[in-house]
């Protein structure tokens, strides 16, 4: 594909016309799906860009250019997932280093730095990053930030942890799925590292399975290369066709996420079942502030504890019609969950153990008075 000029341009223009511009052997306006697993050669050794799929695609190239330019960088890396993503990410270290990560996480991020890095030698701690500096060591290589956090929806300060953790010689890994690049873009607040699950709000429509890194730093981009190479946890093309066709609409589906989100919270707040409510937006959230300097907006996800305590949260996961009982979130379509006993099951018993009266929304882009009218009937019924 023939790469257009966006420079200077809009992020809702980036995100129609990120992939390239019409093929120029037919004039298609969208990439092709490119379904080959192998490319032939003009000569031993001399090829025209790829060789074998697992090493390189145009339809993947395409996502990865796209990508980066909506995350403001250089390099970008598609993957099968986005837990292949972070594990290519962890891969950079070596045994004795110390990773500092979040005590509100996601799940599977835990359980794949503890059951699976740990065991090769990697040191891990989980903690408050708003205590970072009395954790930091001379080991320490790695600070993993998720801001919103899931499924608490705490705030990091990027720029802060960022300050903190060069000066330690450390790197700045940031879990960018909640917001996605609409809404904040890490790399410019000194992060070195940016990783998605495209299956999330990037893809949108809860149709593929993705993951992606992004860097500016050219050392980084190298060593993530040959890993997504070496380990070969890289995405089918038709994935990457799913994932590029949902980035198009991402900015127009946030602007109504976060609007929708904002609405369920006003719902919440007023409602006799609800004991708190987790949400950027709120003045009393101890990270308003950050989130209104490093954010766009404050995000189509919604957390909540119920009164009722565990059991009233179980039985409300099971008693709304439009959300839908689900793991996942960023599609288009609202879901409801207990992480506690589904995306977060893993960390029972550790640091990052889920309160069990917590419930998680995705907020999706249906009408707003028929999500606020389900929701509002579910808690009802578990006053």
């Amino acid at each position: 594909m023939q790469r257009r000029d966006l420079t200077g341009l809009g992020f809702e223009t980036r995100a129609v016309h990120g992939g390239g511009g019409p093929d120029p052997a037919t004039g298609a306006v969208n990439t092709p799906v490119y379904l080959s697993s192998t490319f032939e050669q003009d000569g031993v050794g001399v090829d025209r860009g790829y060789e074998y799929a697992r090493s390189g695609n145009p339809s993947r190239a395409s996502l990865e250019a796209h990508l980066a330019l909506l995350e403001g960088a250089a390099f970008g890396f598609a993957f099968a997932s986005g837990l292949a993503a972070e594990d290519a990410i962890l891969r950079l270290l070596d045994p004795g280093d110390h990773l500092v990560m979040p005590t509100d996480s996601y799940g599977g991020t835990y359980r794949l730095a503890t059951a699976v890095h740990r065991r090769a030698g990697l040191e891990v701690d989980a903690v408050d990053l708003s205590r970072l500096e009395d954790v930091l060591r001379p080991e320490t290589r790695m600070i993993w930030i998720e801001t919103p956090t899931n499924p608490l929806l705490d705030i990091v300060d990027i720029a802060t942890v960022a300050t903190l953790a060069h000066r330690q010689g450390a790197l700045v890994v940031v879990d960018n799925t909640f917001a996605t690049p609409w809404l904040q873009q890490p790399l410019t607040l000194g992060a070195d590292i940016v990783v998605h699950s495209t299956t999330k709000y990037l893809s949108g429509h809860s149709d593929v399975i993705g993951g992606f890194a992004a860097t500016n730093d050219a050392n980084w981009a190298q060593r993530i290369g040959f890993l997504q190479n070496a380990a070969g946890g890289v995405p089918g093309p038709f994935d990457c066709y799913l994932v590029q066709r949902g980035v198009m609409t991402l900015p127009l589906r946030m602007e109504r996420h976060c609007a929708n989100a904002l609405g369920v919270v006003e719902l919440l707040r007023g409602h006799g079942a609800v004991s708190s409510v987790l949400h950027p937006s709120l003045e009393s959230h101890r990270g308003h502030l950050v989130a209104s300097r490093q954010m766009r907006g404050f995000g189509g996800m919604v957390s909540f504890t119920l009164r009722g305590g565990e059991q009233a949260a179980l039985e409300l996961c099971t008693r709304t019609r439009l959300f839908t009982l689900a793991e996942s979130l960023g599609g288009v379509e609202s879901l409801i969950e207990h992480p506690g006993k589904m995306t977060h099951a893993s960390a029972a018993g550790t640091t990052n153990e889920v309160p069990g009266d917590l419930v998680r929304l995705s907020v999706g882009v249906e009408a707003l008075d028929d999500l606020v009218a389900d929701l509002a009937g579910a808690l009802d019924s578990v006053v």
